[in-house]
């Protein structure tokens, strides 16, 4: 059938009703979000919101309500979709949005593809990626990882990639969203290494909406984490550590999840392998923690520092 890309689509969106098909990659892909309140009779408030791609450049994707339970789990970043019969809004202004692993692709943040279960009903299909040809132009996606021994010269909020061993599991913790509200964020304190430096990574990790994958993280798996940003300088302590944290578009990956994933061609990836096949197992599991109480960011030495 004859399709349309994003670029033509931003161009032309205002003069028409119906909208070609469209050929496009997933880049990035946000947590589930329920929105649901008591007064609103919606059957399934559930949203989710996607990046995605074509050789003309990048667009946000947004999944309602009954869609979401459907369709979630099976778009995963590197999926490629054929759409049909979609709506197109203008974009939701106050959204985050995931860092590009390429800084040179064009992106289209004046409207946003809306998939529905009706008005109009959208019609998915997954391409599977042995069915995909380089002549549909579709990019390959990219990633950011940086190495531990980068990290501390990186800016505050910087968005990157890592990967690591883990070394350190803390329990589950819960913080409140908001002062005297109802609702927590569930979350876990991890140290990871990747033999570039002396120190860990440091990872306040949220459960995102993978909690198979977070209630799954142990010592001596590997451990890779996607759209993390960096946290620097929040304390005067002088002895303070930079750390990382989930944003709404990290995605998390154990042991066991990594076979498939478009971050396995990565250099940096292929080098932390190397690295582990070069470190004693035994020596290593000698060094790792599992549980007990993680202050962190981690008080001064004295009172009269603090």
């Amino acid at each position: 059938s004859k399709l349309t890309n994003l670029g033509h689509l931003e161009m032309t969106w205002r003069s028409r009703v119906h909208f070609h098909p469209l050929l496009v990659r997933i880049l990035h892909k946000s947590r589930l979000r329920y929105y649901g309140k008591p007064e609103k009779k919606v059957d399934m408030p559930y949203q989710a919101y996607f990046e995605v791609a074509d050789g003309s450049g990048m667009m946000s994707m947004v999944l309602w309500n009954s869609l979401c339970p459907k369709w979630y789990h099976s778009m995963k970043v590197g999926t490629v979709l054929l759409l049909a019969k979609y709506a197109i809004k203008t974009s939701y202004p106050f959204r985050t949005k995931a860092t590009p692993g390429d800084s040179q692709m064009k992106r289209f943040a004046t409207i946003e593809i809306s998939l529905n279960v009706r008005d109009p009903p959208t019609e998915i299909n997954i391409i599977p990626e042995e069915m995909v040809k380089p002549e549909w132009g579709l990019p390959e996606v990219k990633y950011r990882f940086i190495t531990r021994s980068e990290l501390d010269d990186l800016p505050h909020n910087y968005s990157c990639d890592v990967i690591g061993l883990v070394t350190f599991v803390g329990r589950a913790e819960r913080a409140r969203k908001r002062e005297h509200s109802e609702d927590f964020w569930l979350y876990r304190w991890v140290h990871a290494i990747d033999g570039t430096s002396d120190q860990p990574f440091i990872l306040e990790l949220f459960a995102t909406s993978q909690p198979d994958v977070f209630e799954r993280i142990h010592p001596m798996t590997y451990l890779v984490c996607t759209q993390m940003r960096v946290i620097q300088g929040l304390t005067e302590n002088p002895s303070r550590t930079v750390y990382l944290t989930t944003s709404n578009e990290s995605q998390i990956f154990i042991t066991g999840w990594h076979k498939g994933q478009p971050y396995t061609k990565d250099a940096k990836v292929k080098n932390f392998i190397q690295w582990t096949k070069s470190q004693s197992e035994v020596d290593q599991m000698k060094k790792t923690i599992i549980g007990g109480y993680y202050p962190f960011p981690r008080p001064p030495d004295s009172f009269v520092k603090y």
